[in-house]
C-alpha cells in the first residue's frame, strides 16, 4: 500500500488505474457536485480539512478525480503537488472569475490561456519573470469544447491575485477603506494590458505545470462584471458555473478518449 500525501487524505492505490485527469475546484461543493451530479460512478476518497475529493468516470468511461484546491493560490498549491504526487499528470481549474471587461458578458466562461501571476505562491515556485503559461493543447480542447457546446467563451490572459478584495481592487464591498496606492488604477491598467479578468489561482498553477512537467488549464465562469458593479451576481452564477463544467467535462473527455 502507497502510503496517501500528508493533505489529500488519499494514494495512488486509492483510484482507479489510469487516472492521470484531476478537475480542481476552489469550492468543495462544486467538486461534489460534479462527480455526483455530472459524472458516473462517484466515489468519496477523501473530506480531509475540508478538502472534499471524489472519483469518477468521465463520460467516454475514463476515470477521473474531482478535487477541491480551497481559496487562493497557496492551498491550491499544496493540493497540486500532491495530486502529482499521486500519478495525475492533467489538472483543468473550473473556477469563477469577475470580468474587468464590458465585452466578457457575466455567465460566459474564460479559457485562461496565461495569467499575470501577481502571487507570492507562484514567486515560490518560480521567477516572478517565469511565464505563467497553460498547457497550449489543453487550452485548445477547452476553448474547442466551448465552442462545439455553444456557449460564450473567451480566450485570453487573467489577473491572478492572492487577494479577493484588495488586489482586485474592491472599495465598495470591502471591509478596508485604506486601498494601496499601487493598487489604486489597477482595473484601469489591466484593462489597457488586455487582460480579461481577475481570478484566483491560475497564475499559480500554469507556472508548476511547466516547472513540475503536467498539463495545466482553467476555465472559469464570469460571475461579476466589474465595469457595472463590485459584487457577484449571484442569481447568474448558478448557470455559469454549470457552462463551466460542461466545458471542463468535455474537454477531459475528449483528451481521454482515444482517437479511432
Amino acid at each position: 500500500m502507497t502510503a496517501s500525501p500528508y493533505h489529500l487524505g488519499f494514494g495512488p492505490d486509492d483510484l482507479a488505474p489510469g487516472t492521470t485527469i484531476a478537475l480542481l475546484s476552489g469550492d468543495p461543493e462544486r467538486s461534489e457536485a460534479i462527480a455526483t451530479g455530472t459524472l458516473g460512478d462517484a466515489r468519496l476518497l477523501s473530506t480531509n480539512r475540508g478538502l472534499t475529493s471524489y472519483r469518477a468516470t468521465l463520460p467516454g468511461g475514463a476515470p477521473v478525480v474531482c478535487a477541491t484546491s480551497g481559496m487562493g493560490a497557496p492551498s491550491m498549491s499544496i493540493v497540486v503537488n500532491e495530486l502529482v504526487q499521486v500519478g495525475i499528470t492533467t489538472v483543468i481549474r473550473v473556477g469563477t472569475c469577475g470580468s474587468i471587461r464590458p465585452e466578457v458578458a457575466v455567465g460566459s466562461v474564460i479559457v485562461a490561456e496565461a495569467a499575470l501571476a501577481d502571487q507570492g505562491a507562484a514567486d515560490d515556485i518560480a521567477p516572478r519573470e517565469f511565464p505563467a503559461a497553460a498547457d497550449p493543447f489543453l487550452t485548445v480542447a477547452l476553448a474547442r469544447a466551448a465552442r462545439d457546446l455553444g456557449i460564450d467563451h473567451h480566450v485570453g490572459v487573467v489577473a491572478s491575485t492572492d487577494t479577493f478584495y484588495e488586489g482586485q481592487e474592491r472599495t465598495d464591498t470591502s471591509a478596508n477603506p485604506h486601498l494601496l496606492h499601487r493598487l489604486r488604477g489597477r482595473i484601469d491598467e489591466f484593462v489597457d494590458l488586455g487582460i480579461l479578468g481577475f481570478e484566483m489561482e491560475a497564475g499559480t498553477l500554469f507556472k508548476m505545470g511547466e516547472v513540475y512537467g503536467f498539463a495545466a488549464g482553467c476555465v472559469c465562469a464570469v460571475i461579476a462584471g466589474r465595469t457595472a458593479a463590485e459584487a457577484p451576481d449571484l442569481a447568474a452564477k448558478g448557470a455559469a458555473v454549470d457552462r463551466a463544467v460542461a466545458v471542463a467535462v468535455a474537454a477531459a473527455d475528449a483528451l481521454s478518449t482515444p482517437r479511432t
